[in-house]
């Protein structure tokens, strides 16, 4: 059953398969944009990566201009890199009107099983758990499963701006943590 967990190098091999399945596209709640793929084959280059993903969560660390405090996750099953999810634990002007607090990409032949809607069910406790009582999740205007996923999740529907719906759920009504 796919869970998620905090970035962990032993997800290398499958990581980098999941990876390729984008074939360049953006992967939302990666954080792998400033990490070309080829270089992320090494191993030492990978560690530092999830090393700087597990960082991240940390206010101090430095990050560039417009960035925030972000946690991230991967949702896997067994040894299967699954996807990914990013918990930004505040919004700036961009986040608010289109990032919102929680992004996540599933790998493409790992769609349509229902992983992101499990992915951030698992989520919505840890975002409580960083003080965040309503989260606010966007997705564009025409990602039928994404809107879908945020639905079937409590999302309540605010409005669109520069083509992202924007939704919000209260996490005070979600369950228990899913993360130690």
């Amino acid at each position: 059953m796919a869970r998620l967990i905090v970035p962990d190098i032993r997800y290398h091999s499958s990581w980098l398969e999941g990876a390729a399945e984008f074939d360049g596209a953006h992967r939302d709640g990666g954080g792998a944009e400033d990490w070309p793929l080829d270089d992320l084959k090494d191993t030492a280059t990978f560690r530092r990566f999830v090393g700087a993903l597990v960082n991240n969560a940390l206010p101090e660390t430095p990050r560039k201009p417009g960035y925030v405090p972000c946690t991230y996750l991967w949702i896997v099953d067994g040894d299967t890199f699954l996807g990914s999810l990013a918990i930004r634990h505040e919004l700036n002007s961009f986040l608010l009107n289109e990032g919102g607090h929680i992004g996540y990409s599933v790998r493409p032949s790992a769609r349509r099983r229902g992983h992101a809607a499990k992915a951030l069910a698992d989520a919505l406790p840890v975002a409580k758990e960083l003080g965040i009582s309503r989260v606010l999740i966007t997705c564009d205007e025409d990602n039928a499963g994404s809107r879908a996923t945020i639905e079937r999740n409590g999302g309540v529907y605010e409005d669109t701006r520069n083509g992202k719906r924007r939704y919000w759920v209260e996490t005070d009504e979600q369950g228990a943590p899913a993360l130690p």
